[in-house]
């Protein structure tokens, strides 16, 4: 299904930060089956001190609703994230082109194993699988990508 609306991308904001959590835990939860770990101010606290001071961070937005996020730079992804109503609508290709755009011709990033949608989303656009891992605190299998200009 296409998109009949305009997505703005914006470089993050803290006045977004509690939209953009909340998008975030309920994309992450649907995409692997289990609840956040971390308390939502702790998550806060990360997006806030620990992951916007690292990466550049982009949201998403459509009437000043947070539909998607995405944390990168010049050759990892951190994070995206599209809200659950919205996927499937190209906001994460877009997310995911301004990376490409950004980067230094390699990306890198980890997916959940468990997160089917994600591994073919990735591949379509280019990703290969160059590892795997249970490094993560959910404890879950990842699945290491990397994609190349």
């Amino acid at each position: 299904m296409r998109r009949m609306y305009t997505i703005d991308v914006i470089p993050y904001s803290s006045q977004y930060a509690e939209q953009t959590v909340e998008m975030w835990r309920n994309s992450k939860e649907k995409a692997i089956g289990q609840k956040e770990i971390h308390s939502f101010d702790n998550h806060i606290d990360y997006l806030n001190q620990i992951l916007y001071p690292q990466f550049r961070v982009e949201l998403a937005v459509l009437n000043q609703q947070v539909v998607g996020m995405i944390a990168y730079n010049d050759h990892e992804i951190s994070q995206l994230y599209i809200h659950v109503d919205y996927q499937g609508q190209g906001i994460g290709v877009t997310l995911l082109e301004r990376a490409k755009i950004q980067s230094a011709g390699k990306l890198t990033l980890y997916t959940f194993d468990v997160n089917k949608n994600a591994q073919k989303f990735y591949e379509k656009h280019g990703f290969r699988i160059i590892g795997r891992s249970h490094d993560n605190e959910e404890g879950l299998l990842d699945i290491l990508y990397e994609w190349v200009r």
